[in-house]
């Protein structure tokens, strides 16, 4: 019943430890636990939910996990119930050897904050060990004269558990020679010792058999036991002497193997094989080894302050008959600083937006090293150069934040090189390095490399045709570098731009839709707009200025003389008195086209008489080459050639025919020979025409006589000329030419007529050289010299007659 009352009792201790913990660690601002050993996997440990102040469901929500550093995990949390529950059987004589409290830490991490909460578990004892005794049977050499109340070392009891649950006492079976009591150091392990109570007499026994039993505190009580062999020697009255009961030493863990660490020494009194000693381990060490003979302690493995701190051998010196001493070799391990710093990366992200803020966490990592002391105090540290910067945690952890906005185009991969320094002599250290890669936003719009474009295109080009290419570059990635172009929408001479250019809206090669004319337009202004996929989406713009090149594809267009409608030639009148270079008449011809392709020269391709007329290359006026004589013919027939500049050169023809007299009659006589003909010295005239022409120049002398008797009488009530503004009435309309809306007034090579003051003759007058290119009007009469050879002063008055009659003279002509 007894039993069973404990049972129950011992059930509710995990409760009653839970509650305690829990208080406690609410007191000291750290999650606290207290459990016993030994529980099943899945066994409460505490509500750790309610500690954290969230409700169960929050704990996956929010990512929260045990963190533990160097060890299996030993704890778990149960999501449904927001409890921290066991991972597995906890064994405390593992985790925690023979040390007093045996405390688990870990740290529990809210991952959607980066938070972290230390908490400690106290694994709680419980006798689960029993006793044990190195060897199972011992056998102990006394002499026969020992005396009593001498002491005999037995072998070491080993109990891992620990206060109560640990060695208590001893129970040697009954035996009126011996007993046994516990030896024990300060913090040290227990063990029995043989106490001789009386005197002994190997010839009346010299064997004793007993049994050692050694019993623990713990409920229920565990015991183990021994067998020991008293074997009672002949007299050896000296045993060996330790020179010191404890031996001292401290030092480094980085000794090498087989190197000496102290000697010990025992001294016998006896003489002979009694004072023969050899040295021993009681307990054999793995780390050490003992020369038997010599008593030197040398290492014979590899020292780890890590692993082990500190040693505590006993030694035994014994002589040949079996006298024996004990003595305590205490070696302490200097710490050396050879272990390197190590970083965990709890937890992090590898990719971090461009426009994200200052203060982002990037990564939480953990940092320690097994060394102790300044050996294992450790600083972390990164290039200043970065934009990030270290932040201390709790429990050695650091934080890796972002100090400023990172841009992608600039940098795109940080790799970020954390070192760990411990402070030792020499410190060592470690490297870690984290990649970070900068995600993209659309934050920069496409970029032409020029703010504006000229294209050039000749003209005529065929349609279809690739013009320019315009590329704009976004430093952006993936979509949001992904560029089209578009064209702004325009008019040109009322007609969409779309109609005549085209761009690839996603190369941006602009296409001509139509064939160019550069004589409709010599420009395009277009306006190109470059556009990114991003969201939202950035654009820019570049102005491009396309301009059509001129080609040679206008024939010379010849204004004067003007080419009749009814297929006759054109007259030109020369005197024959004219002097070398007397102008006769000029060329006027234009181009459409512009450049050298409008560069006009003028040559004569095919005249009646050879050497007796030149053209002028540029200037397209007609002059006479030498002075005419009697034997040229009245009629010369002149093809004059009008030529651009272009490649290849275009041209034109224009066919004159030049009049040769001196007098009207002479003109009137050989009016049939002023038609063109293919033999420059045709004179043939029929006299009927002959008399024709006669009859019909007496017929409009006596009209003339006539008019000009009308218009003397009536000249003040005449104002025909001057009603129509001073302008020239009934001059051809092949004296005025319009090119692009503008009036060119073209030379008017004319002859003016005069009747003298004797008989009925009529004589065809010509001005000198100097007066060839100039038409009477209202305002010369009062500013010019006097053109006509007359006797009549008077006759500027009656000027509008006189025009009239030069007309008409023309006109006949």
């Amino acid at each position: 019943m007894a039993a069973l009352q404990r049972r129950r009792q011992l059930s509710k201790l995990p409760l009653l430890f839970t509650l305690l913990g829990t208080l406690w660690g609410a007191a000291a601002r750290q999650i606290r636990y207290s459990i016993p050993e030994e529980l099943d996997k899945g066994s409460f440990v505490g509500n750790i939910a309610k500690d954290l102040g969230l409700e169960p469901r929050e704990l996956a929500e929010r990512g929260v996990r045990v963190v533990s550093r160097g060890r299996t995990q030993l704890f778990a949390l149960n999501p449904q119930s927001g409890s921290l529950v066991t991972a597995g059987r906890i064994d405390r004589e593992e985790l925690c050897a023979q040390s007093p409290r045996c405390l688990v830490s870990f740290n529990i991490l809210v991952e959607d904050k980066l938070n972290l909460y230390p908490v400690e578990v106290e694994i709680v004892d419980i006798n689960d060990n029993t006793p044990r005794f190195l060897r199972e049977e011992l056998e102990v050499k006394i002499p026969e004269n020992a005396a009593p109340s001498s002491r005999f070392p037995l072998m070491e009891v080993y109990d891992p558990d620990v206060g109560m649950n640990s060695l208590q006492g001893f129970k040697l079976s009954g035996n009126s020679h011996f007993s046994v009591d516990v030896q024990s150091e300060t913090h040290g392990p227990k063990y029995p010792v043989l106490v001789l109570e009386g005197t002994l007499d190997r010839e009346s026994e010299a064997v004793h058999h007993l049994v050692l039993t050694a019993t623990d505190g713990g409920d229920p009580v565990r015991s183990g036991m021994t067998r020991i062999l008293v074997t009672v020697l002949d007299v050896n009255d000296n045993a060996p002497v330790f020179t010191q009961p404890v031996y001292r030493v401290s030092v480094p863990e980085n000794l090498p193997v087989g190197t000496p660490v102290l000697s010990i020494n025992a001294t016998d009194q006896d003489e002979g094989v009694h004072a023969e000693v050899k040295y021993s381990f009681v307990k054999i060490s793995q780390t050490f080894r003992l020369n038997v003979l010599t008593g030197e302690i040398s290492t014979s493995a590899n020292l780890d302050y890590e692993e082990s701190s500190f040693y505590e051998l006993d030694v035994e010196a014994q002589d040949r008959p079996g006298l024996r001493d004990r003595a305590k070799v205490l070696i302490t391990i200097l710490d050396v600083n050879d272990n390197v710093p190590e970083m965990v990366v709890t937890s992090g992200s590898r990719t971090i937006a461009e426009n994200a803020p200052p203060g982002t966490v990037i990564a939480l990592f953990q940092v320690y090293d097994q060394d102790s002391g300044p050996n294992g105090l450790v600083m972390c540290s990164i290039p200043e150069s970065l934009p990030f910067e270290l932040e201390k945690s709790v429990d050695n952890y650091y934080r890796l934040v972002t100090t400023t906005v990172l841009d992608r185009e600039v940098v795109s991969l940080y790799n970020i090189t954390v070192t760990a320094t411990d402070k030792g002599a020499p410190p060592l250290s470690a490297e870690m390095l984290v990649s970070l890669n900068v995600a993209d936003t659309n934050d920069n719009p496409p970029t032409f490399p020029h703010s504006s474009y000229s294209v050039y295109i000749p003209e005529n080009n065929p349609r279809g045709a690739s013009i320019f290419s315009v590329d704009a570059f976004d430093p952006d990635s993936n979509e949001n570098a992904l560029v089209s172009y578009s064209l702004a929408e325009d008019t040109l001479q009322g007609e969409p731009l779309s109609s005549y250019v085209s761009i690839n809206s996603n190369t941006g090669v602009l296409y001509a839709l139509c064939s160019f004319d550069y004589e409709q337009f010599q420009e395009l202004q277009l306006l190109v707009t470059a556009s990114d996929s991003g969201n939202p989406p950035l654009s820019s713009n570049v102005s491009l200025r396309l301009f059509v090149l001129d080609q040679n594809d206008n024939v010379p267009e010849i204004l004067y003389p003007a080419v009749p409608t009814d297929g006759s030639t054109g007259v030109e009148l020369a005197p024959r008195s004219a002097e070398p270079g007397y102008l006769v008449t000029k060329v006027v011809a234009v181009d459409r086209d512009s450049g050298q392709n409008a560069w006009l020269s003028y040559r004569l391709l095919k005249v009646s008489e050879p050497g007796l007329f030149v053209v002028g290359l540029h200037t397209g006026e007609v002059r006479t080459a030498r002075a005419l004589l009697d034997r040229d013919a009245l009629k010369q027939s002149l093809v004059v050639a009008v030529q651009d500049h272009g490649q290849p050169p275009l041209s034109a023809t224009v066919t004159l025919t030049v009049a040769v007299a001196d007098s009207i009659p002479e003109v009137l006589a050989d009016l049939g020979n002023l038609e063109p003909s293919d033999s420059p010295y045709d004179s043939g005239l029929t006299l009927y025409l002959v008399v024709a022409v006669a009859a019909v120049s007496c017929v409009f002398l006596i009209f003339i006589i006539v008019l000009l008797a009308l218009r003397l009488r009536r000249w003040h009530k005449s104002r025909l000329l001057q009603a129509s503004g001073g302008e020239l009435v009934g001059v051809p309309t092949s004296h005025f030419v319009g090119v692009d809306g503008v009036r060119a007034f073209l030379q008017t090579y004319s002859h003016e007529v005069s009747l003298t003051a004797d008989s009925r003759k009529s004589h065809l007058i010509f001005p000198q050289p100097n007066y060839a290119d100039t038409l009477i009007s209202q305002e010369s009469c009062g500013k010019s010299e006097p053109l006509l050879i007359q006797e009549d002063s008077g006759f500027c008055k009656e000027k509008d007659s006189l025009v009239q009659v030069r007309l008409l003279l023309l006109l006949i002509i």
